[in-house]
């Protein structure tokens, strides 16, 4: 869950600064209070807060300017909530129509399960006491899509845990470096590669490996770990920095198992 969801402290530091952002440099207390529902007193206090966090600087009475921390904080919250919004979207079943794949021949107004596997949404005859469930719209083949309305319950999904594999930086030898043999272990208990780096991908390349995603690694590792689908991250050292922070916002478990010869 993204971290603002879980304090109404943050939360409220994090409207601020987006009224400051979208105002500054010259707005008011005054002004921000009434949009939040919350005293000129209040907003006074959480701005000392923000300029003590060093998200922002004062430039006199009733100019604020959000600082390039500020500004990397908020891109960081926003990122947060915009995953969180899609994984409510995945799991919560309140949507009008949603579209699934059949896991048994069904027909229209059918009563349905539905159930996420591989990271894929079905639907099936079978009723479960717990879960989503709801009626079909479209008669549907086994393997068809297969449309589903009045849902109600909510689809159980657990986070998969992410496995970065930490391959040595070019001056440290790279692909060359590598424990191939412990990469190909790695890769057959990933239901997903990527490679992050080109020593990671010519790594992959020595044991036969294409990997699934090499462009875009960060965000869709994200999309397969909340989807439940296991994801193995070939990665350059120096790539790892970059990689980790983004889970650790998405509260996503990840392990790093370095690759380097012995």
């Amino acid at each position: 869950m993204a971290q603002i969801l879980k304090s109404k402290n943050l939360a409220t530091k994090f409207q601020i600064m987006v009224e400051i952002a979208a105002h500054q440099p010259n707005i008011q207390q005054k002004d921000i209070a009434p949009r939040l529902g919350i005293t000129s007193q209040a907003v006074s206090e959480y701005i000392r807060e923000l300029i003590k966090d060093g998200w922002l600087s004062s430039q006199g009475r009733s100019r604020y300017k959000v600082t390039k921390e500020g500004v990397d904080w908020i891109l960081q919250m926003s990122r947060q909530l915009h995953s969180y919004a899609w994984f409510v979207s995945k799991v919560v079943a309140d949507i009008s129509t949603t579209t699934a794949i059949a896991d048994s021949d069904l027909s229209v107004g059918q009563p349905a399960s539905l159930y996420m596997k591989d990271g894929l949404l079905f639907a099936s005859h079978v009723i479960r006491a717990k879960g989503a469930k709801g009626i079909t719209v479209t008669a549907a083949k086994k393997g068809q899509d297969v449309g589903i309305r009045n849902i109600e319950g909510v689809i159980k999904l657990e986070p998969a845990k992410v496995m970065i594999g930490k391959v040595p930086n070019v001056q440290d030898g790279g692909s060359q470096s590598t424990n191939l043999a412990r990469l190909k272990r790695e890769v057959k208990e990933a239901r997903l590669v990527g490679a992050l780096g080109t020593e990671a991908l010519v790594a992959l390349m020595q044991v036969g490996v294409k990997p699934d995603y090499i462009h875009g690694v960060r965000e869709a590792v994200i999309e397969a770990a909340y989807c439940g689908l296991s994801f193995l991250v070939v990665c350059s050292e120096d790539k790892v920095p970059i990689l980790v922070p983004r889970l650790e916002e998405e509260n996503l478990v990840y392990e790093i198992v370095d690759l380097k010869k012995r």
